[in-house]
């Protein structure tokens, strides 16, 4: 028997409106009854890597904690962190008995702050022999035990390791551009705090949300102050003197600690603020089923023809808005409408950073 066209729609619309019902109920049982989070945390003895641990420790969501470090100090790290009255069962691994494996065993998500630190006169680059070793052999492990875990890098040179386990990944026939990260949040936190500071605001730095594009060190770091939420006032937007030497600390944010800590340590403390801020609201939207999530981040944007006109210059990978979900990015947002100001800046980028990414590249290629 043949329904008629009314028929016909309202019977689909009741099946849709009845799938689609389904398909959220079905969403709320599963974060409802969530099963546990595991997070790995790789390099973290280090400076960023043990207030990194204990931010991670008190996220309710994060029911088990994996500390690993070459170091053998990293069970101590874990024991005094395991003290700490919140969920997470937090476990110490050094690369005895397979720890790494260990470590990287059913984890979700695996943050990487493993390197060398900056040392004053050293610039990001300077980093990349010793931490492009170091990020490869994490990854291939990765690839190895965990290939479906949220990867978030911040070893340094970043523009040039989230690249190498990119290039990793894909050897071992597991890459997926939506779940790996380059952590450039410390950008994002810097930029608020400076522009506020610049302004005459110090204690309003969360007030100003500022998208910051492109990369993760020196020039390749680009504050879109002209995208500002709430607008800047157009005393600092229309005095180019101003805006030069805020974008100028806002790109040597990391040399302004390193010099103030004199040899000391470099930007761990903000850095492990930072990243978690980035790692917190991955958790929400991919696990959390938190909508609308949106975060600048360093990802692979080659197969998105928009972006890659916008951008100019073909480049595999380029911070970003992206808006984070079950799958990781989800979306990736374009970048806007920028200054002319601004615009002349994009050259610096992409230039510095299309051969930063092809150094990368070659690290695994040349192997």
């Amino acid at each position: 028997m043949l329904m008629s066209d009314d028929r016909c729609s309202g019977a689909l619309l009741t099946l849709t409106t009845s799938t689609v019902l389904h398909q959220h109920q079905l969403q709320l049982l599963y974060f409802t009854n969530m099963p546990g989070l595991k997070v790995a945390l790789l390099g973290a003895a280090g400076g960023i890597g043990q207030p990194l641990a204990l931010l991670l420790k008190q996220n309710p969501a994060v029911t088990e904690l994996a500390l690993f470090d070459v170091v053998p100090v990293v069970k101590g790290v874990a024991a005094d962190i395991s003290h700490v009255d919140s969920p997470a069962v937090t476990t110490g691994y050094t690369k005895d008995d397979d720890g790494l494996k260990h470590a990287l065993k059913d984890a979700q998500v695996v943050v990487i702050p493993a390197g060398v630190p900056r040392k004053p006169g050293m610039t990001r680059d300077d980093l990349f022999n010793i931490n492009a070793g170091i990020v490869r052999d994490l990854a291939t492990a990765i690839a190895e035990v965990c290939p479906q875990a949220f990867v978030c890098i911040i070893s340094n040179p970043v523009n040039s390791t989230v690249p190498i386990a990119a290039e990793v990944f894909k050897n071992a026939n597991v890459f997926d551009p939506k779940r790996v990260f380059g952590v450039t949040t410390l950008d994002v936190v810097r930029s608020s705090t400076m522009t506020a500071q610049a302004i005459g605001e110090p204690t309003h730095g969360p007030k100003y949300k500022i998208p910051v594009i492109g990369g993760h060190s020196g020039v390749t770091i680009l504050p879109l102050l002209s995208q500002s939420a709430p607008a800047l006032p157009s005393s600092l937007l229309n005095d180019q003197d101003k805006l030069s030497k805020l974008i100028t600390r806002i790109q040597q944010g990391g040399d302004e600690v390193v010099q103030a800590k004199a040899g000391a340590g470099s930007a761990t403390l903000s850095m492990a603020y930072a990243g978690y801020k980035f790692v917190e609201r991955l958790i929400e939207a991919a696990f959390k089923g938190k909508k609308g999530v949106i975060e600048p981040t360093y990802v692979y944007v080659k197969d998105d023809a928009k972006l890659q006109k916008e951008i100019g210059t073909p480049l595999d990978f380029f911070a970003v808005r992206v808006e984070l979900g079950p799958n990781g990015a989800e979306k990736l947002l374009p970048l806007g409408s920028m200054s002319e100001f601004e615009k002349g800046l994009m050259k610096a980028v992409t230039g510095e950073l299309g051969g930063s990414i092809t150094k990368g590249v070659e690290f695994i290629s040349k192997l």
